[in-house]
Parts: C-alpha cells; sequence; structure tokens
C-alpha cells in the first residue's frame, strides 16, 4: 500500500476526517493500526479505523479513560483518572456501572479501551499501562474486533458495506459499543476510510497472487532399454574405432 496516497486522501478537505492537516500522535497512531490490521481485508481495516477515530474524538492515539478532545493534557495520572470516575459515579452519571471497576486500577486505556481486570487478562496484558504502548494499543483494536473480544461481536459477522446501514440492533457499531447513537457518524468515517485504503492500494495488496513459476521440463535419462540410447552409444564406438584397422 502507498502510504503517501492514503495520507493524502485522510488530509483533503472533503475527507471529512482530520480537516485538512494531521499531528504527529495522529499519524503515528494510524500506522500502527494499519500495521497490526495488514492482513484484513479493506472494509475490515476502515471499520477498526472508523471506531477507533470515534472512540478518541479523531485522535487516533491511545488515551485514558475520561480524556476528551477538550482536555489540554491527554494523559492525566492515574490517579486524576480515578478522582474523575469516582465524582462521576457518585453523582450518578454511570448508572450502567454495577462496581467502581477503576479503583484497582483497571480502568480503560488504549485506542479502543479496556476495562475490567478480566478483559486486560483476556487480551494477555499485565501491567495496565503497557495498553497505552502504540503496538500493543493497536494490536488490541485489531485482535478485538476481528475476534469479538470485545462485545462478542466481530468483523466477519457483517457484510460491508452494506451492514453500515443496518438498524442500531445489527449495526456494526455494536463490535465495540452498544447503541450510543454514534452509528451513522461511524459510518460516514467508516466510507472515508475505505477510499482511502482503495485509492492507496489497499485492495490490491489484500487479493494480489504471485504469478506462477513455470517448472522446467526435464526429459528423462534415456537407459539401455532407449533406442536412442544404442544409436549414440553406436556413433561413440565408430569415432573411437573406425579409423583403425
Amino acid at each position: 500500500m502507498k502510504r503517501k496516497t492514503f495520507f493524502a486522501a485522510l488530509r483533503a478537505r472533503n475527507s471529512g476526517l482530520f480537516g485538512t492537516s494531521l499531528t504527529g500522535p495522529q499519524v503515528q497512531g494510524i500506522d500502527a493500526l494499519l500495521d497490526a490490521g495488514r492482513a484484513l481485508p479493506l472494509h475490515h481495516m476502515a471499520n477498526v479505523l472508523a471506531q477507533v477515530h470515534h472512540e478518541t474524538g479523531g485522535g487516533m492515539y491511545p488515551i485514558k479513560e475520561t480524556v476528551f478532545p477538550h482536555h489540554k493534557n491527554k494523559n492525566p495520572s492515574d490517579a486524576e483518572v480515578i478522582r474523575r470516575l469516582d465524582r462521576a459515579f457518585a453523582a450518578g452519571k454511570l448508572p450502567w456501572v454495577k462496581s467502581a471497576y477503576w479503583r484497582g486500577g483497571a480502568f480503560g486505556r488504549g485506542q479502543l479501551q479496556i476495562t475490567h481486570t478480566r478483559n486486560y487478562t483476556k487480551f494477555g496484558i499485565t501491567n495496565y499501562a503497557d495498553a497505552l504502548k502504540l503496538d500493543v494499543s493497536a494490536r488490541i483494536a485489531v485482535e478485538g474486533m476481528r475476534d469479538g473480544k470485545f462485545t462478542g461481536k466481530n468483523l466477519a459477522d457483517y457484510d460491508f458495506p452494506s451492514a453500515l446501514d443496518n438498524p442500531p440492533r445489527t449495526n456494526p457499531r455494536r463490535i465495540v459499543n452498544g447503541a450510543d447513537g454514534s452509528d451513522d457518524k461511524v459510518r460516514t468515517h467508516h466510507m472515508a476510510f475505505a477510499a482511502a485504503l482503495e485509492a492507496a492500494g489497499w485492495q490490491q495488496a489484500r487479493t494480489a497472487r504471485p504469478a506462477p513459476v513455470a517448472t522446467p521440463v526435464v526429459p528423462p535419462a534415456p537407459t539401455a532399454d532407449t533406442p536412442r540410447f544404442w544409436v549414440t552409444f553406436a556413433a561413440i564406438i565408430r569415432s573411437i574405432f573406425g579409423g583403425k584397422k
């Protein structure tokens, strides 16, 4: 894939993704996702990128839970994240949460954030902070969506791109999160990323097959039963003894 072409397409004004420029962290985050998802079909890769775009507010890099685009400090301390979640929980702003999973440090981290100790374990992570490492975060995003480790739904469950128009219950957004009103937004981002991937040659890279290599045909070695052998043998004998009397 031609990454320069891909990033130029993302920066195009009509892409609707990032305006006309990308920051260093955005480029690095996207590169890591492309590397981790290099074996994915085009629309699967596009959906990973689109879901990350939504979950990070367009940042495309790993973040901690409670961090939003308007925050100047993109990497608050763990203690600050826990304080924010405690305040929100006490104020009844997290009605879907049954227990304060964050107090032991297992709050959300990554490009597609994982929470709860059991989910960190599911991805083989024992040190919570590792989920903020770019390569680890990208692996989690791709693996989680490919294998259905986030919600039980996976990329192969959907017929792209038509599935992007599905109603909330069967929309691909359910691979990552519940119905939160973001289906149309993620659909728009998906199609923009898909167009950029196609322009850069992702589809060709996924489907190209090496040209077959011709196998030379080697004739079998003559044997004593082959008539040509005796003709050749007789010619050799004549050349050696033919002139002698």
